[in-house]
């Protein structure tokens, strides 16, 4: 029954795949902007955060309350319970997604009409309503086989999901672009679908295989589905409330913003691709080198548990500053590459030079960005996941107000989304890091976390400022401009880090056990 693996290589496993995964989004982006350009991106993001609320709704947090109660029937060697727990779990996330979907169908011209005051994203949301069920049916069964401590078919579905997605998607958009853009961006969604049924495929591939080896369980008596009933809601509801409010604010900010737009003087077609360049291109660069910072809060949620099990508070510190430190040393470089060179890569990567307006703005929050996800990590490892919960609540509110406010203002537009986004990052990395503090009574070394890194910064900012102009003086092709000058920073930065001491030899290690590690996992 229980086909577990060891915490570290389940973490790297799922940690890898993750990776994976988002360099195939990421990827998969730049191609579809270029296909079908940025109204078309534009239309996708307006409707994808309703569909994301959707998926909230329709799962319940089931999927994590079912990881739970798996693991505690599994180390109980109760095996009929496990099973008991993924049927029940089924049956209600089976209701419940048909519930949404029809809501969602019978409710669609309200919400593509009223609600995000555009109708041609209709089609778009249609194309995608079919995934509900899909995606929630799918994830109760990935929460099941985390339950049983058993990452991998959780790794492999989503890998086959996103590389499904990224072929078909591209496939039908390319097939229906001389229809237009609409229907392009149906094309993108209907691949969205494909990939999410490839993995569902998948998961109940995986799950078949192992369920022969299982003895048939017995059904459950009305008293005993109550009382499971009560165990599954009971750690569903408050993640379901948690994920709604998050997700909610996502859906506002994707109806807040073209609504500003069009407010400050913008035709409809024009807020939709203004905002398609704001959340398809510079919201993606942004979040693009948060690859390791997310990876890092990830991995960072079972090591400062163990720690915090352990009593051992130096272990905790050590954990903790070093997670910091490795924030700010992937984080601030990034910032800089971002802020000077926003509209080169816009246009060299995506085609949309214009969308490094907005980038640059956003580069300013990118180290609160990767420090409020390495902090939301840490403190979820102290088993505290409503205070960063509670912050991200208190950011959203501002942002939201910030939007609305900044972004209808005709000479900022889009920048006033973008100074939104970053006072939100803003707040919520300081109130983690402060409740963070407040928690553990960690003192963080200022100098080791954050002026060394800032300083080997600097340094690379001067080279990578002074390259460009050079190279783009004398004519370079741009391409090779851009990745030379960043090639020449890079080095510039990592040299500067060992001259001062930022990189040590103990960090070369960690790097190199954790490489070995990983390669280990995926050769599993």
């Amino acid at each position: 029954m229980r086909y577990s693996q060891s915490m570290l290589t389940g973490t790297l496993v799922l940690v890898t795949a993750s990776v994976v995964n988002r360099f195939l989004g990421f990827i998969y982006q730049i191609f579809l902007i270029r296909l079908i350009r940025a109204e078309g991106i534009g239309l996708f993001t307006m409707v994808y955060p309703i569909y994301v609320l959707a998926l909230v709704l329709a799962s319940m947090g089931i999927p994590v309350a079912i990881a739970k109660l798996v693991s505690d029937a599994v180390t109980r060697h109760d095996t009929a319970r496990a099973y008991q727990i993924l049927r029940l779990s089924l049956l209600y996330t089976i209701i419940s997604s048909f519930t949404v979907t029809l809501i969602g169908f019978t409710s669609a011209r309200f919400i593509t009409g009223q609600v995000l005051s555009n109708p041609a994203t209709l089609l778009p949301f249609l194309c995608l309503l079919p995934g509900v069920l899909i995606v929630s049916v799918c994830s109760v069964f990935r929460g099941f086989f985390q339950g049983l401590q058993n990452m991998t078919p959780t790794a492999v579905s989503q890998g086959a999901e996103q590389l499904t997605r990224v072929l078909i998607g591209l496939l039908l958009a390319s097939f229906l672009i001389h229809k237009g853009v609409l229907a392009a961006a149906c094309g993108a969604s209907l691949g969205a679908i494909c990939g999410e049924f490839f993995g569902f495929v998948l998961m109940l591939g995986f799950f078949l295989r192992h369920r022969r080896l299982l003895p048939r369980t017995p059904r459950l008596s009305i008293g005993e589905a109550g009382f499971l009933t009560r165990e599954i809601f009971g750690l569903a509801l408050p993640i379901t409330l948690m994920r709604f409010v998050s997700t909610g604010f996502l859906s506002l900010e994707a109806i807040l913003i073209p609504h500003r737009l069009i407010g400050s003087g913008y035709s409809m077609q024009e807020a939709t691709g203004i905002y398609g360049q704001f959340a398809g291109i510079a919201e993606t660069m942004l979040y693009t080198p948060g690859l390791i910072t997310v990876s890092l809060s990830t991995v960072l949620v079972p090591a400062i548990a163990e720690a915090l099990a352990a009593r051992n508070s130096d272990l905790l510190g050590s954990r903790i500053n070093n997670a910091l430190r490795l924030t700010f040393l992937t984080g601030l470089p990034s910032a800089v590459v971002l802020f000077l060179l926003p509209e080169d890569l816009c246009r060299i990567i995506f085609g949309y030079p214009n969308a490094g307006a907005a980038l640059r703005v956003l580069a300013l929050g990118a180290p609160f960005l990767y420090l409020q996800q390495t902090t939301t990590g840490i403190l979820q490892g102290l088993g505290r996941p409503m205070v960063p919960f509670r912050n991200l609540v208190t950011a959203s509110v501002f942002k939201a107000a910030g939007i609305y406010f900044l972004t209808g203002i005709p000479v900022l537009g889009i920048k006033g989304a973008a100074a939104s986004v970053v006072c939100a990052f803003c707040i919520m990395s300081i109130f983690n890091l402060y409740n963070l503090i407040q928690l553990t009574g960690c003192t963080v070394s200022i100098k080791e976390v954050l002026l060394k890194p800032l300083t080997a910064s600097l340094a690379g900012a001067v080279v990578l400022n002074s390259c460009h102009n050079y190279f783009t003086a004398h004519a370079f092709q741009p391409a090779f401009n851009l990745l030379l000058s960043i090639f020449l920073m890079a080095i510039v930065y990592f040299c500067a880090l060992i001259v001062i001491g930022g990189f040590s030899r103990q960090d070369r290690q960690r790097f190199t056990i954790i490489f070995c590690k990983i390669f280990t996992a995926i050769k599993r």
